[in-house]
């Protein structure tokens, strides 16, 4: 039986590398597809190597453990995975079924590795992100219709910078502390972190400020509030989302002005701001001489840099399989440090695939950004899209020694109620404005073709086949 078993969890590992570089593969074949019947084969495809990495994962898990909780817990996961497919396409025949599969796809690895790293306590933390997930799930399912309706959000860039603002002087002169950093607010038992949603708070600011004027004097002012947010970030030493902020605020500054000069200013004043940084204050400092030598203090504040090397080493490129790796040797790895435990467990090729499939995602962002006529919305999709991508290269970047690690989160992959539930909103809202690209584009057709049957020439529509015979979509 324990030969079986071994032959399995042997076998299972190769099985999840190749349903997972199966899936990767799709997220960028779709794009050459051109027609609806060849995308949806494609995104079916994707769904069947979805859940059997799922099943296969959760088969493995099971195994190990011979948990009768563990079984029930998987169904719930594929009822909510299943529900969350269905009611996108059905309520939303427009939205992008790429972006619905890649988000349930980092939420089935941030389920099954929150679950292999949590077992020991009941999967308690499990639970408590699988619950959140499908909350913010619902939530997000109102969130495109909000988008496409309500027009009046267009015009508010002034309020949201001031509840943005406050959101962070509130955790600045609130929150608890937590690893050194002032990250969360307590409720009645609850406790969230403000800044993941100021982040989205902070796109809908500045774009809704750079989208109405682009005079020197606007920028001035966008700047300064843009400041006014990472500095409050910085004092609070929430160096991750500062960075992110900062990042993000370049990005939708050059494609609102076009000016390069600025960008460049921007960067020289942010390393000046840097150099600063790093001598007023004494965590900065730190952060620093541990990405330069996290051996120096091994059994100090390198400690967890130096697990985060040791484990994806030890995975190396097909991993050592669910439950034969150490991932909770990793301090705070199933919330900063996903990616290393990610990598020991399933694998250096997987963990590729997985930053591919957000880079698919943040392709999809930018991509509907582009095509946007709205400049609010474009610049909203963009500044996402880019909140998104800097998030996620953060996080992988601090984990290999690349960048200082910051502590920020894998979206939807590393565990943390805040960030699931924010990344979910800011996926639904990119949902949003890619309907309401899909609207201009029927408009236009519509329009087209009406047109084009006031003044049809020879035979009919140009374009449209015999008289009467509509092919339009």
């Amino acid at each position: 039986m324990a030969n079986l078993i071994n032959l399995v969890e042997m076998v299972s590992r190769y099985l999840i590398i190749l349903l997972m570089i199966i899936y990767t593969v799709q997220s960028y074949t779709v794009f050459r597809k051109t027609s609806v019947q060849a995308k949806e084969y494609v995104f079916l495809r994707q769904n069947v190597s979805m859940f059997f990495i799922h099943f296969i994962a959760y088969v493995v898990m099971f195994l190990e453990t011979m948990s009768i909780e563990l079984l029930v817990f998987y169904g719930a996961q594929v009822i909510y995975l299943a529900a969350t497919l269905i009611l996108f396409r059905n309520i939303y025949p427009k939205a992008s079924r790429l972006l619905v599969n890649n988000m349930c796809m980092l939420m089935t690895i941030g389920f099954i590795m929150i679950t292999r790293l949590s077992y020991e306590k009941g999967y308690d933390l499990a639970i408590k992100q699988f619950k959140i997930a499908a909350l913010g799930t619902v939530i997000a399912l109102f969130i495109p219709l909000i988008i496409r309706k309500v027009m009046v959000i267009t015009k508010m860039g002034w309020a949201y910078c001031f509840v943005g603002i406050g959101l962070l002087g509130l955790v600045l002169v609130a929150a608890r502390v937590t690893n050194g950093a002032k990250l969360s607010l307590d409720f009645g038992g609850f406790s969230f972190q403000p800044s993941e949603f100021v982040k989205i708070i902070f796109v809908f600011a500045v774009a809704g400020l750079l989208s109405e004027a682009r005079d020197f004097k606007r920028v001035v002012i966008a700047t300064g509030l843009a400041a006014v947010h990472v500095l409050i970030l910085v004092v609070s030493k929430d160096l991750g989302s500062a960075l992110i902020f900062f990042i993000t605020y370049l990005a939708i500054l050059f494609v609102a002005t076009k000016n390069p000069y600025l960008v460049l200013a921007g960067l020289l004043s942010g390393a000046v701001a840097a150099v600063a940084a790093y001598f007023l204050f004494s965590h900065v400092r730190v952060r620093v001489q541990v990405w330069q030598d996290p051996f120096a203090d091994y059994s100090g504040d390198g400690y967890q840099i130096c697990q985060s090397l040791f484990a994806i080493g030890a995975g190396g490129w097909f991993g050592t399989g669910l439950f034969q790796g150490s991932p909770g040797a990793i301090p705070y790895a199933v919330q900063d440090i996903m990616f290393s435990a990610v990598t020991e467990e399933l694998g250096g090729i997987f963990s590729i695939c997985m930053i591919l499939v957000c880079m698919s995602c943040f392709i999809m962002f930018i991509n509907i950004s582009m095509k946007l006529t709205n400049r609010f919305y474009r610049l909203v999709a963009l500044g996402l899209g880019v909140t998104y991508a800097v998030q996620v290269f953060l996080t992988v970047g601090g984990s290999i020694k690349l960048i200082p690690l910051t502590g920020v989160t894998l979206p939807l992959v590393s565990y943390g109620g805040s960030s699931v539930l924010s990344t979910l909103a800011m996926f639904a809202i990119v949902q949003g404005l890619y309907m309401l690209r899909r609207d201009e584009e029927d408009e236009d057709e519509e329009k087209r073709f009406k047109k084009l049957r006031q003044y049809p020439g020879p035979g009919g529509p140009a374009g449209y086949g015999a008289p009467g015979e509509t092919q339009y979509r």
